[in-house]
Order: structure tokens, then C-alpha cells, then sequence
């Protein structure tokens, strides 16, 4: 089952990197720019974060782990674009294996599986992006459609021209 979102629905995952805590520039630019933004954080990065202020410029709580509705199925918002900033070798990895031990993990693993436009910025390392399986997993993303970016504002600019053209233009 597909879940369709308005077209402006964003989703932006924050993993626990050096960097995480500056997406509140890169929340309040999406909804600046019209986007109705969901934040998912990673364990680490929740005490990068600053938490209240991010879900007051989103208007929305952080989610952390999986919501389930009384029935028991399990709820997470629509999204029809997803922005990682910042990721993490070890998110990226796992994204490319198909691993989704956590929330954040499955979260993405299902928007990239729906052919939703994906773009990641990674905050990695020279040495860590030297890794054969690091070059690995980001070439086998980019194969299922992910795109990459330098920072959280360009991967808003890729996204922006997604919409502005349909979601054909990741794939």
C-alpha cells in the first residue's frame, strides 16, 4: 500500500553526527519553503538535538521509535520526499544492506522501497569514505534512485526540483 502525502510532505532524518545540530537552518528552510516537515532522529542524535525547538519550527513532535495505533498496526507518517542530513557511515551501511534494526533505519528502507526521492548527505570522514563498503553502499544506493548532496540545502534544491518536475526526476 502506497501512502501518498499532500506533495509537500518531507521527511528529514537527523542521525547522530557532528553536524546534527544545525538541521534546525535546514527544518525551518523546508518549511520556509512550503514543505510540511516530520522529523525522525536517530538514539544518538536525540542529545545532539535541540528537540523542543526543532518540533516547534516543524510543528510536529521528533519521532524516535515505531507509533502503533489502537489496532496494533503500526503508524508513521506520509512522506513524499526524505531528506538524511546528517548520515552517518554506519546509517548509510545499513541502509544499502537492507538492514532496518531501528525505527529511523525501517522508516527509510520503506520510503526508498516506495521509489519516494531520497537525497542523503553524508558526514563522514575522508577515511571512512575511503572504505570499499562505504564506496559500495553508496553506489548501490544511488542505484535504487538515492541521491547524494553536500549539505542539507543543496539536498532541499535537489528535492525542490523534484517537485517542481514530478517524482520521475530522481529516477
Amino acid at each position: 500500500m502506497t501512502k501518498a502525502g499532500t506533495g509537500n510532505d518531507l521527511r528529514i532524518l537527523v542521525c547522530g553526527a557532528g553536524s546534527a545540530g544545525t538541521v534546525g537552518e535546514v527544518v525551518g528552510a523546508a518549511v520556509a519553503r512550503g514543505w510540511s516537515v516530520d522529523i525522525t532522529a536517530t538514539a544518538n542524535a536525540v542529545s545532539m538535538i535541540d528537540a523542543p525547538a526543532l518540533a516547534r519550527i516543524s510543528g510536529r513532535p521528533i519521532r524516535t521509535t515505531y507509533e502503533y495505533a489502537p489496532d496494533g498496526t503500526r503508524v508513521s507518517p506520509v512522506a513524499d520526499a526524505l531528506l538524511a542530513v546528517p548520515a552517518t557511515f554506519n546509517t548509510i551501511n545499513k541502509l544499502a544492506l537492507g538492514i532496518a534494526d531501528t525505527y529511523p533505519l525501517s522508516s527509510v528502507a520503506e520510503v526508498i522501497g516506495r521509489g519516494v526521492p531520497v537525497v542523503v548527505v553524508p558526514a563522514v570522514n575522508a577515511a571512512l569514505a575511503a572504505r570499499t563498503p562505504y564506496r559500495r553502499a553508496v553506489a548501490n544506493l544511488r542505484e535504487e534512485g538515492v541521491r547524494f548532496a553536500g549539505d542539507g540545502l543543496e539536498g532541499l534544491d535537489l528535492l525542490e526540483e523534484v517537485r517542481r518536475r514530478g517524482r520521475t526526476a530522481m529516477h
